[in-house]
């Protein structure tokens, strides 16, 4: 039953990133600068996160334990957001959502596959089968199937 909610819940967030796009862009557009879009976004995300932190921590009686272990770590995940934020602003109005959506979860899958291959950053080590790479040529057909046709 867990593995069902967490599916779901993927799902959500999924639909969430296809509605944040169009969000973003139109945004970009009511300010007049793609990058701008992207900045308001992220600015927003961050004041939002930074209360639900706050709270959480004075709920949950919790302490940060501000060690880094990593410090690149705390600049590569906004750096990536940034990217994609920026890159859904630009490319929404000249693929489409769905379009756009679609070449997303197959950059997300191919880079998921890699990842679960090498094992990068704790993540468990999968092997790449026969099935994952069909389903990722699928996923891609797809995708270039939403955008031509």
């Amino acid at each position: 039953m867990a593995g069902f909610f967490w599916s779901l819940l993927g799902i959500l967030a999924g639909a969430f990133i296809a509605i944040q796009a169009p969000v973003n862009a139109q945004l970009a557009r009511d300010l007049g600068l793609s990058v701008a879009g992207a900045a308001s976004s992220f600015l927003a995300g961050a004041i939002v996160l930074a209360i639900v932190s706050a709270v959480l921590v004075q709920v949950q009686g919790l302490a940060l334990n501000w060690r880094a272990p990593a410090p690149w770590l705390f600049v590569a995940g906004g750096c990536l957001g940034a990217a994609y934020v920026t890159s859904a602003v630009i490319l929404t109005p000249r693929l489409g959502a769905a379009a756009l959506m679609a070449f997303l979860v197959t950059g997300q899958l191919l880079a998921g596959m890699l990842i679960d291959r090498v094992g990068l950053l704790g993540v468990a080590v999968r092997e790449i089968s026969v099935g994952r790479v069909a389903g990722a040529l699928l996923l891609l057909a797809g995708a270039l199937m939403i955008r031509i046709y």
